[in-house]
C-alpha cells in the first residue's frame, strides 16, 4: 500500500449525464462505472480472490456488521487487516453495518447515540455508534468507509423518513470527525430521504457542505419500483459535486445499473449475481437463464460461446442443469463465476461506450439482446 497516493476522483469522459472516471486510492485505481462484488464475510461466495481479480474487479465490498461479529474487528486488526486476511491487495469498501442492523437484528433500539442490537448469530448484545462504526472500519483497514446511517424501508410514512434522514445527517458529521484525515483513504456520506424529493435534496446539500471524499445514495432498492429509484437519482444528482464519486448502494439488476449509470452514478454493489449463481440463475448477454428449467436438460450449447469466461464458454447448459438439479457445489461456483464475469463485462462495455460517446446506443443494444433471447425462448 502506498499511503502517499491521495484519494481522488478524475473524470475521464462524459456522455450526457453518464460518466467514466478513475478513483485513486492507496491500494490502486478503481475504474468507473464500477461494480463491486460483495464479500460479506471476507469472501466473495463461491469464488477464489484470484478469479474475482482476473474478471476485472478493481474493488470488493466487505460488511462491517458481519465482520464485527465474526471474527471480530480487533482480531482482524491483530491478523493484519482485512486485505491480508482475505488475500485481496486491491481496494476494499466497507459499509457501515447500519442496514444489516436494521434488517437482521430482531431486537434493536435506535437513538441519538447509535444503535443497540442483538446479534443474529448468538443473541449477544452490541452497541454501534457512528464513532464505533468508523473505528471498526479502521480496524478492518478498508480504503473506503461509509458513515453510519438509518435506512428506512419503503413505503414509509413521511415523518419516519424525515426523522431518519436528519438523524443520518447528524451521524454523518460525527463519522467525519471520527474518520479525521487518512491519506489514500476516504469516508463517504449517504444521502437519505426515501421517496420524498425535498428530503433527498436537503440531505444531498447538507452532506455536500461537509466536503466529504464521496457520496452514496442509500435507502433505495428496498421495495420501491424501478421508476421511483430512477426518479430519486435524478433528483439527487444535480446536488452532488461533479468532482466526487457517487455510489448507489445495493443495486442491482443489469438493467438497474445501466439506467443508474445513465443518470450519473459511478459505483454499485449487489449480492444479486452471487446469490443468483447459488440458486441456479445465470446472467448473460442473452438475458437471465434459469438452469433449473427442464428445457436445458439436453441443451449442449454453452451459456455464451463468445464469452471470455470459461464458466460461460466451456460448459454445456445440460451439464450446468445437471449440477444445479443435483445440488453440486461446482454448479454454484460456475454460475457465480459466470455472473460476476457478466457484470464486469457490462461495466467494461459501459466505460468504453461513454468514452466513445455512444452510451445510449450501448444500452439499447444490450437491452435488445436480452429481449431477443426472451422472444426466442417464448
Amino acid at each position: 500500500m502506498t499511503d502517499s497516493v491521495p484519494f481522488g476522483f478524475t473524470l475521464v469522459a462524459q456522455d450526457g449525464t453518464a460518466r467514466t472516471g478513475e478513483i485513486a486510492t492507496a491500494r490502486g485505481t478503481i475504474r468507473t462505472p464500477a461494480f463491486m462484488p460483495v464479500g460479506t464475510a471476507a469472501t466473495v461466495k463461491a469464488m477464489y480472490p484470484e478469479q474475482v481479480r482476473d474478471l476485472g474487479a478493481d474493488v470488493v465490498l466487505g460488511n462491517t456488521y458481519h465482520l464485527m461479529l465474526r471474527p471480530g474487528a480487533e482480531r482482524m486488526a491483530r491478523l493484519g487487516g482485512l486485505h491480508r486476511f482475505m488475500n485481496w491487495d486491491r481496494p476494499i469498501l466497507t459499509d457501515s453495518g447500519g442496514f444489516q442492523v436494521m434488517s437482521l437484528s430482531a431486537l434493536r433500539k435506535i437513538d441519538e447515540q447509535g444503535v443497540t442490537f442483538r446479534s443474529h448469530i448468538d443473541g449477544t448484545a452490541h452497541h454501534m455508534s457512528p464513532e464505533r462504526s468508523i473505528e471498526i472500519q479502521g480496524l478492518l483497514g478498508s480504503d473506503i468507509q461509509m458513515q453510519l446511517d438509518e435506512c428506512v424501508r419503503l413505503p414509509a410514512e413521511h415523518g419516519a423518513i424525515e426523522k431518519a434522514m436528519h438523524l443520518s445527517l447528524r451521524w454523518a458529521e460525527r463519522c467525519r470527525i471520527a474518520f479525521g484525515e487518512q491519506p489514500g483513504r476516504a469516508m463517504f456520506g449517504i444521502v437519505q430521504g426515501g421517496d420524498v424529493p425535498a428530503l433527498r435534496i436537503e440531505s444531498a446539500r447538507s452532506l455536500t457542505d461537509l466536503d466529504l471524499k464521496g457520496y452514496a445514495v442509500g435507502g433505495l432498492a428496498v421495495g420501491e419500483p424501478q421508476a421511483v429509484m430512477f426518479a430519486m437519482i435524478e433528483t439527487v444528482e444535480p446536488h452532488l459535486p461533479q468532482a466526487k464519486p457517487r455510489y448507489l448502494m445495493g443495486v442491482g439488476t443489469p438493467d438497474d445499473i445501466l439506467g443508474a449509470v445513465a443518470r450519473g452514478i459511478d459505483m454499485f454493489d449487489c449480492v444479486m449475481p452471487t446469490r443468483a449463481g447459488r440458486h441456479g440463475l445465470a446472467y448473460t448477454r442473452h438475458g437471465r437463464i434459469n438452469l433449473r428449467n427442464a428445457r436445458h436438460a439436453e441443451d449442449t450449447a454453452p451459456l455464451d460461446d463468445a464469452s471470455t469466461c470459461p464458466a460461460a464458454r466451456d460448459y454445456s447448459r445440460a451439464y450446468l442443469h445437471h449440477l444445479v438439479r443435483s445440488n453440486e457445489i461446482l454448479g454454484m461456483m460456475l454460475l457465480t463465476w459466470n455472473n460476476l464475469a457478466y457484470y464486469q463485462d457490462l461495466m467494461a462495455g459501459a466505460r468504453a461506450a461513454i468514452r466513445d460517446g455512444r452510451y445510449g446506443d450501448y444500452c439499447s443494444a444490450t437491452r435488445e439482446g436480452w429481449a431477443r433471447a426472451e422472444r426466442a425462448a417464448a
